[in-house]
Order: structure tokens, then sequence, then C-alpha cells
């Protein structure tokens, strides 16, 4: 966790005290339900709220003194919190072991995480939208292999991107459902020393399902699918800063990221202005897929359980989470201040002499009697002057100066096919079917 990439609301869920708030809420839930079954004294129970709803404050300091000795986080907690409550806490962890406290929490802070994240993902989704319906019919090229293909529009290359994140959004939400179980069923998962009631009590109390058979852990193929759909929304990012670094490069400029009074691009050169919001985008979704294959290395744990997971997500999972929220922070501010340059779209768009239309003059041709093959050859012909050219010759010129064009098509007809807004004639739909 780097300061530098983080944020407060994300940070603070993975702090020593809200995991062993959450520690405690388990541990007390638990003594509940054990105390309406008769296998602890309700005294047992109450003692520990009456202590935690008056002096709620966790020594965080004090509990990691505790463990240096122990070398157990879980031992270490119950134990500062029997010194805190007295005699009764001794009726605390019945029948538990620590996978119980240790699975549970981490559900808690996944699911406290994801709502942050999903938070995140409806400000930019509302961000790429706005910018999406002010540049719906904004012409500009679009581009196949990093060449001149034919013409979209700007709010065109938004609306996919706003439909990728809706996606991701969605399996946000269904890897939310996964992640979200609680165990509470003892060493080796048997419920052989507490009733599974306690474990349904406890699910209930933290808004979480119960695991329907764990071992003596949570199956790790529950966090191998959240922190790959993780994954997916950090290449998401990627893909759309990505685009923002190509489009604002200087022999494109068609987009660029907002350049704020006093912002420096350069040490050395002054004029610079640089991509450094999607640069840095880009290697932080690099870190988040980083975080992917130890995830999945996490599945195979040996027979009931192992504690070979426990290191890594002690990583992961503050580290993935607190990446991908500042990430998704970041990118919304990028696109809602991004810098858009229709004019020089439409410069580029002109840039090639009308080699964008060629399609529409080859399927012209085969409609009007010639072979594919043949109408392919007579447009590619005369395309590659324009290519060889570097635009400064005209395709229209040249096909209605081509005796086997005009043949078939009158100047009109030409000129027809290189009509700008034909390629915009669906955009109202795919609009419809993005934005609903």
């Amino acid at each position: 966790m780097i300061p530098r990439y983080s944020r407060p609301d994300m940070v603070k869920i993975w702090e020593p005290e809200n995991r062993f708030r959450i520690w405690f809420e388990i541990e007390a839930h638990a003594t509940d339900a054990l105390a309406e079954r008769g296998v602890v004294p309700a005294s047992a129970a109450q003692a520990l709220w009456t202590w935690w709803n008056t002096n709620p404050t966790i020594d965080v300091a004090a509990i990691d003194a505790i463990e240096a000795v122990t070398k157990h986080d879980v031992i270490a907690f119950l134990t500062w919190v029997a010194e805190q409550v007295g005699d009764e806490a001794r009726f605390m962890h019945q029948g538990m072991t620590s996978s119980d406290v240790l699975d549970t929490c981490l559900a808690v802070q996944l699911t406290q995480a994801t709502d942050l994240l999903l938070a995140d993902m409806d400000a930019l989704l509302a961000a790429i939208k706005t910018r999406a319906m002010e540049h719906k019919f904004t012409p500009t090229i679009g581009r196949s292999h990093g060449i001149h293909a034919e013409p979209v529009t700007f709010g065109m290359k938004l609306a996919q991107a706003y439909a990728e994140f809706t996606r991701g959004r969605e399996r946000l939400v269904a890897a939310r459902a996964e992640i979200a179980t609680c165990a509470i069923s003892g060493a080796v998962g048997t419920f052989a020393n507490i009733d599974p009631e306690v474990e349904a009590h406890v699910a209930a109390k933290l808004g979480l399902a119960v695991e329907p058979v764990s071992t003596q852990v949570i199956p790790r193929d529950r966090h191998a699918m959240y922190f790959a759909t993780l994954g997916v929304i950090a290449s998401s990012i990627e893909r759309l800063a990505t685009e923002v670094r190509h489009l604002q490069r200087t022999e494109v400029l068609e987009a660029e990221e907002y350049f704020s009074p006093g912002q420096k691009g350069s040490s050395a050169m002054p004029h610079k202005r640089n991509p450094v919001l999607t640069e840095n985008l880009t290697g932080l979704a690099r870190m988040v897929r980083g975080y992917v294959t130890p995830a999945l290395e996490n599945v195979a744990l040996w027979h009931e359980r192992d504690i070979s997971h426990s290191s890594v997500e002690r990583y992961i999972g503050p580290d993935a989470t607190i990446t991908l929220d500042f990430a998704l922070g970041r990118l919304t501010g990028v696109i809602d201040k991004l810098l858009i340059y229709p004019e020089r779209m439409q410069k580029n768009l002109d840039r090639m002499g009308g080699l964008v239309h060629s399609q529409r003059v080859l399927l012209a041709l085969t409609q009007a009697g010639i072979s594919r093959e043949d109408s392919y050859r007579i447009v590619q012909r005369n395309a590659m002057k324009v290519w060889e050219s570097d635009g400064a010759e005209s395709l229209m010129e040249l096909l209605k100066a081509d005796p086997d064009v005009v043949a078939k098509m009158t100047a009109s007809e030409i000129e027809d096919r290189f009509n700008l807004d034909y390629h915009f004639k669906h955009i109202d739909t795919i609009f419809d079917r993005v934005f609903g």
C-alpha cells in the first residue's frame, strides 16, 4: 500500500482498527448465539457488549505486543480482549478456530471494499456518459492496426467504454455476492464443537451468506474469482487510458488530459504536456492484474487447510482494492476534464484524401455489375496513389478520372459515396442499446 496511490476511505477498511473491530463483532455475535443455546452464560455475551459499548477503543500497539510473544494474531487479540472484559471473556471463541474469525473478517472487508469500488464505477460511468452524449455525433477517424479505417464518432468511442465498464460493474456485483460468505464451522469445518446455527446467526448479523461447506477455511476459488474480476476491470481502465494516450500524441492530438495552471510537463523541456495520468493508470492496471495470479495459486491448499494463502492475502487484499479504488477515481477525473478537439479530429479525417470512404466505392462498383475482385483492384490502384502522395491526391478526383469507374458510376454517384453522415445513421441505435 503506497500513500501516493491511496484514498483514505479505502485505506480505513484495511487498517488494524477496522480489522479488530470486525473480529470483535464476529466473536461477540457468536457468543450471543451460543448463549441463546445455553452453551455459555448469557452474562458472557452481555459482558462483551457492555465493554464494547462503553469503551470501543482498540489498542493496536497492545495487541501487537502480545502477538510478539504468542506469535499468533487471533490469540493475541483474544488475550487483549480478556484483559479488558475480565473473567466472562473465557467463553469467547467456544468451538471456533482462527480461520472462522480470519476468513469471515476478510469477507466483510472485501464486501466493504467492493461497495466503495461500486460507487467508484458509478461515478466513472456517469462521467463517461456525460462526455459520450456531448460528443455523440462528433466525427473522428476509426483506426484498425493504428491505421485510418473508417469514420466513427467520439461519442461512440466513449459508448464502447461505457458498455465495457457496465459489464465490469455487473461482474463486480456478482463477485461481491460470491465473496460475501461466512464460515463459523470450527476445526476442519465439521461443526463438531459449534452448532451451524451459530454460523447462520453471525452471517445474518454481518450481512453475509453461510458457506455451504468449508474445510477449515472458506474455499479460495471464491477469492480467485474476486481478484480476477478486479483484474478485468483494471484491464478496462488500461484500455481507455491507452486510447487517451494515443489520442494525445502530437501527430494525432485529438484529445488530451487537462493541463492545470502551473503544471509542468518536463524538467528539461518547457513545452511538454505529457499524458502522465493515463500512463500512471496503465502502470496501476498492471499492478492490479499482478495480484490475480497469486489469488489463483491460493486455491490449491493442503487437505483441510494450510496457511500458504495467508501471507498472499495480507498483501493482495489491501493492495488490489486500494489500487483499483485510486485508479477508478483517477480515470473519472481524466474523463471529466478531458480536452477534446473536434477540429483536429476533422483535420485528421481529411488527412488522407478521402481514403476512409474506399469501402463505399468498392460496394457501389460491385452493385453496378463489376466483380468484387475487379472492384477491389480498381479502388485499390487509385487509393495507393493517394497513399503514396501522403494525401495530396484526392481519391474522389482520381476515381472520377478512372475510365473503369466512370463507365459504371456518374460523378454525383461517386461524390455521394464520400458523404460523412452516411457512417453515422445508426449512432442513435447504438446509443439506445448502450444507454437505454
